[in-house]
């Protein structure tokens, strides 16, 4: 079942996360950049502030009353008649069951929904994700470094889905 966040579930995403980025990022980032990047992206602030955000939702995959994945996204992204997919992670013991790709579906659905013409994403160059999301039609469009401070970079792509 894929159900909308609330910010009661804040913990249910924060567990997600601390388990699946270091088996997701252990060959491509540092355990200290992992550390340093769950911090800052899953802190209760932030995730406080996208769940409370107007065009921002978050969207659980839940099975017997237990979150095994999440996807966080973003309407008019930029102002664009786009939605930006921030965030899609499925456990690492739950992958293989095709959350990812019904996490997806329900994304592009809530895209659609919002009138928006493309799916956007970011993902580490280096990310194995990335075949996932080419076989699902999206185009790598640019290759990005974004500077995170710290020291750090993402080293992106940026891909596109038409809808």
């Amino acid at each position: 079942m894929i159900v909308r966040a609330l910010l009661t579930d804040i913990p249910a995403i924060q567990q997600v996360a601390h388990q699946t980025w270091p088996d997701t990022f252990k060959e491509i980032l540092t355990p200290a950049q992992i550390d340093y990047m769950l911090n800052w992206m899953y802190s209760t602030e932030a995730l406080s502030a996208s769940i409370n955000h107007p065009n921002q939702s978050f969207w659980l995959y839940q099975e017997d009353g237990k979150t095994l994945g999440f996807a966080g996204i973003e309407h008019q992204y930029n102002g664009l008649k786009a939605t930006k997919l921030h965030k899609i992670y499925v456990l690492p013991q739950a992958q293989g069951k095709q959350i990812g790709k019904q996490l997806l579906e329900k994304v592009i659905s809530e895209a659609q929904t919002a009138g928006s013409t493309a799916l956007l994403l970011n993902v580490n160059r280096y990310n194995n994700a990335t075949t996932f999301y080419e076989r699902q039609g999206f185009r790598i469009t640019n290759e990005v470094n974004i500077d995170i401070g710290n020291g750090y970079l993402m080293e992106d792509f940026e891909m596109t889905l038409a809808l």
